[in-house]
């Protein structure tokens, strides 16, 4: 996937280096992350992410955003039923998941008017933490979406939300306590964050 991800740049920035004026923008972008797990029925939980970019103006409308991330995800109040060993009896606890990951994206970005943007792209989610009882991989993959406003000054505002497509909780591990022994999870349980923040792009000469 990474290599493809590679390739996908580089032709990218063959074909329109022929054809239009290209120029560079370096930049910050910081900013609120909620988050949770599908089919957890449990909490959005509040954090941060932090990280930089550089915006290849490829042409008028269109830029390409390599970016890289440092982005804490999880959910808060997730049940989870089990057997405790030492007491012999059935225990429920309740947990705030916490996942982080550098995320590093490949942005699309569509401009229009005087400063809006529509963004999307992949994005490869690398472990670097969690708390996690049972995980089914360290790693994700996800899309990414979102809209944003830049101002001449180099402020910009932007909204995204990021779906990751990989199942990353072990389901079996956190169960309904009933008669019929249905899991309180589905199997597939994957990440979903929204994001709400603030750019900021240098002037490069």
């Amino acid at each position: 996937m990474r290599k493809i991800i590679v390739f996908a740049f580089v032709l990218f920035i063959g074909i329109f280096t022929s054809k239009a004026q290209v120029t560079f923008s370096p930049g910050l972008r910081a900013g609120l992350s909620l988050s949770t797990i599908s089919e957890t029925h449990a909490d959005y939980k509040p954090d941060f992410y932090v990280g930089g970019f550089g915006e290849i103006n490829l042409s008028k409308r269109y830029a390409l955003q390599p970016e890289i991330n440092y982005i804490r995800q999880g959910s808060n109040n997730v049940a989870r039923n089990f057997f405790d060993p030492n007491t012999q009896t059935e225990r429920v606890v309740y947990q705030d998941l916490q996942i982080s990951y550098l995320s590093i994206g490949l942005i699309n970005k569509l401009k229009f008017g005087q400063g809006f943007q529509v963004q999307f792209g992949p994005a490869l989610d690398v472990l670097l933490d969690d708390n996690l009882a049972f995980r089914k991989t360290n790693n994700d993959l996800a899309f990414v979406t979102g809209v944003a406003y830049k101002i001449p000054s180099g402020l910009g505002f932007e909204i995204r939300f990021k779906k990751g497509l990989y199942d990353i909780l072990d389901s079996d591990y956190y169960y309904n306590n009933s008669n019929n022994n249905d899991y309180f999870f589905s199997d597939y349980n994957s990440n979903v964050n929204f994001q709400i923040g603030v750019t900021y792009s240098f002037d490069v000469k």
